[in-house]
C-alpha cells in the first residue's frame, strides 16, 4: 500500500453522510466513524476520511485540505467553490423549490414579484428568479425556513424538498422547482500524480457498485423452441449465457438486465416462455 494517503471529506452527520459511508464501505474500504470521530484513516485503502459540516466541505477542498470531498449538488452551487466534480453518486437525491402558504392562489412565476423569500440557499433562488425575469427579496436564515411565512418574515420560502411532508405539516404547498441536486464527489484541482492515480481506482470501486445496483442478475428455464425469441429479449452484458439442463430440450439462460428496464423485459420474457425465471441483487459489476 503507498504511504501517501487521499483525504476525503464526509458530511459528519445525517442522511447524506449515512449514504456516503455505505458506498465506501460497499467499495470494500475499511474504516471507523460514529460517535465524535472527526477523523478516521482506512486500514486497507489509502484514503482518510474527515468528518465536517456538510456547508465547510466545498471550502475545505478548494484550500486542500481535503483531497476530495463528498457533498450534495445544491450545497456546491451555493458556495460557488473552485473544485471539481468528479461524478455524480446518484443519492440523496432532492429539490430545491419554492413554496407558499397552502390557501394562497398560485399561478406563474409573477407571484413572487416584489415579494420577501425566506431561503438558506440565496444565490441559486436569485439566480433562477433573474433568469425568470422576476424581482423578489431574499432572506438569508439558516434554518426553520418552513416557519418564515407564518411569522410574518417572508410571504414564500425557497428550501430542500424530498418528500413534501415537511411543507404539507407547516401548512405550505410547493409551487416552482428551482434546482435539482444529488451527491457528487468533488476534488481538488491541484491533485499530485500519486493522489490522482489513488482517485483513479477509487472511482472504479464506486463505478462497479453502481452498475451493481442499477442491475439485477436473471436466471431462466426456456423450452428450446422459445430459445431464440428469449435470448432477443435479454440484453446480457455481451450476450446471455446458456447452459443445458438435466431435461432434454430445456435451458438455463443467464442475464443482466437494467433496473430500468427490469420490469417491462421480464413481462415480455414470461410471454416469450421463460418459466422459473430467478431474480438476483449484483453486490458490484466490473466490466
Amino acid at each position: 500500500m503507498s504511504n501517501i494517503n487521499i483525504r476525503i471529506a464526509v458530511q459528519k452527520s445525517g442522511r447524506l453522510s449515512d449514504d456516503s459511508l455505505k458506498l465506501f464501505k460497499e467499495c470494500g474500504i475499511k474504516f471507523e466513524s460514529g460517535g465524535s470521530k472527526l477523523r478516521s484513516i482506512s486500514s486497507n485503502f489509502p484514503i482518510e476520511f474527515l468528518f465536517l459540516r456538510d456547508d465547510d466541505i466545498p471550502g475545505y477542498v478548494e484550500d486542500g485540505v481535503a483531497d476530495l470531498g463528498v457533498i450534495g449538488l445544491n450545497v456546491l452551487e451555493e458556495n460557488r467553490k473552485e473544485v471539481e466534480i468528479v461524478k455524480e453518486l446518484g443519492f440523496s437525491k432532492c429539490r430545491l423549490s419554492l413554496a407558499i402558504p397552502r390557501n394562497e392562489v398560485y399561478t406563474d412565476l409573477s407571484y413572487f414579484e416584489g415579494k420577501n423569500i425566506a431561503t438558506s440557499y440565496p444565490n441559486l433562488t436569485n439566480n433562477f428568479l433573474k433568469s425568470k425575469g422576476v424581482s423578489a427579496h431574499t432572506h438569508e436564515i439558516s434554518g426553520s425556513v418552513e416557519i418564515a411565512p407564518s411569522i410574518g418574515l417572508a410571504e414564500g420560502i425557497c428550501d430542500i424538498v424530498s418528500t413534501g411532508g415537511t411543507l404539507l405539516s407547516n401548512g405550505l404547498k410547493e409551487v416552482a422547482e428551482v434546482f435539482k441536486s444529488q451527491a457528487v464527489l468533488i476534488s481538488n484541482k491541484s491533485l499530485t500524480a500519486e493522489k490522482k492515480n489513488i482517485l483513479d481506482k477509487l472511482t472504479f470501486r464506486i463505478d462497479s457498485v453502481q452498475r451493481g445496483q442499477n442491475a439485477k442478475y436473471v436466471v431462466l428455464n426456456a423450452e428450446e423452441k422459445n430459445l431464440e425469441k428469449i435470448i432477443a429479449l435479454l440484453p446480457g452484458m455481451k450476450s446471455p449465457s446458456r447452459v443445458p439442463l438435466a431435461e432434454k430440450g430445456w435451458y438455463s439462460l443467464h442475464s443482466v438486465i437494467s433496473e430500468n428496464d427490469f420490469w417491462e423485459i421480464i413481462e415480455s420474457l414470461r410471454e416469450a416462455g421463460a418459466q422459473g425465471i430467478l431474480v438476483l441483487p449484483i453486490e458490484k459489476m466490473i466490466l
